[in-house]
């Protein structure tokens, strides 16, 4: 059997070693498992406390995604199995299991580089946006589109998404809209632009650098590195930043049932990108708009530790609504991408359903107490 990460070492000319993970899910568009989660941060642990590896590689395997986001489906198979009031210990196993490794990234204390390349969506963000060194490449395409299948932006997105200029992460999380390079750069999710063609030639030159073994000289060392491969010319259009002027007239202010009306507007807008993004928020749930604006204004003044704690309160309650279980119905079961929402538009979403969002679902300390 094939395993679900792909765990190997790189020499380097000093003696010293990089690590590198490879998501293998190739058919699955690497979609993030639980298997995947429990070989990848036990591995990382044991690079971290290796003083002969200097830093790691982390990548997916084929040449259409690094990561398509986390498995879903397995998510919605344990929910429609469970028979008790609790939520299944799959759900809760999950999240918190994925949340301490994209934790473990943000806080991974040599340089991590992330080959960010193809298809780059929800919990393969996760596994990117912590990441030292964020590489996408001329075929990226990274989108948060939870609101499709009646979620949020987790895996930290209530921390990175607020960061991103002006109100385009606001934007971003209501409308799923997909970011190329140019623009995955410009929003804070990726550092560097490579052909994905030079992948090859970034392992090898990995290999063929000498290392200092200090963290802090090695990730200057690695910058440089990067920046010789760096896509020079080329580059695609970046409609994010392009259109971040109307992007803050439509959501920069007013309530959520003002900025539909706006967002409804622009779905008949002549440029396609941003019809297409609005277009997204008219077929989406309105409680994950709902969901995500409480989200935006809770947690913009958190701590990263926090927010996965807050995140994590979230995510297992929203999984285990209805508008989830019938939004990984409609596009990843049945395919027939004709949700049926709880609600029938963001105004007959109420306080009440959302703030039960934020209620614990568990007992005693919570599960990710001990993040920093």
């Amino acid at each position: 059997m094939t395993a679900a990460v792909l765990l190997r070492e790189i020499p380097t000319a000093c003696g010293r070693r990089f690590g590198h993970a490879t998501l293998n899910a190739e058919r699955a568009l690497n979609a993030l498992s639980l298997e995947m989660i429990d070989l990848l941060a036990p591995q990382l642990d044991a690079w971290a406390a290796d003083p002969d590896i200097v830093g790691v590689v982390l990548d997916g395997s084929g040449d259409k995604a690094f990561c398509a986001g986390g498995d879903v489906a397995a998510l919605y198979r344990a929910l429609r199995a469970h028979d008790g009031d609790a939520p299944p210990q799959a759900v809760t196993d999950f999240f918190e299991r994925e949340y301490r490794l994209d934790y473990r990234i943000h806080t991974y204390p040599k340089p991590l580089l992330c080959w960010g390349h193809g298809i780059v969506m929800g919990g393969g963000i996760g596994l990117l946006a912590g990441a030292s060194h964020r590489v996408a490449t001329l075929q990226t395409r990274m989108a948060m589109p939870e609101i499709t299948i009646g979620l949020y932006p987790d895996v930290g997105g209530s921390w990175f998404l607020p960061r991103m200029p002006g109100r385009a992460g606001l934007f971003l999380a209501l409308t799923g809209a997909p970011l190329n390079a140019a623009d995955a750069r410009f929003a804070g999710l990726a550092d560097f632009v490579l052909d994905h063609g030079a992948r090859g030639g970034v392992l090898a030159a990995l290999g063929a650098t000498r290392w200092a073994g200090d963290a802090a000289a090695d990730r200057l060392r690695l910058d440089h590195l990067l920046g010789e491969f760096s896509v020079r010319e080329g580059m695609p259009a970046a409609p994010l930043r392009t259109h971040l002027d109307r992007i803050e007239a439509v959501v920069g202010r007013g309530s959520l049932a003002e900025i539909a009306v706006r967002l409804h507007a622009l779905a008949a807008d002549p440029d396609p990108w941003l019809a297409a993004a609005a277009g997204s928020f008219v077929r989406g749930a309105p409680s994950s708009a709902a969901l995500s604006l409480e989200l935006w204004r809770r947690a913009r003044h958190l701590s990263l530790a926090e927010v996965f704690r807050l995140e994590y309160i979230v995510s297992v309650a929203a999984t285990g609504r209805a508008d989830f279980v019938e939004g990984v119905r409609a596009l990843l079961i049945d395919k027939d991408r004709k949700p049926r929402w709880q609600h029938a538009d963001v105004g007959a979403v109420d306080t009440a359903f959302i703030a039960d969002n934020f209620r614990a679902r568990f007992d005693g300390a919570h599960p990710l107490a001990d993040l920093a």
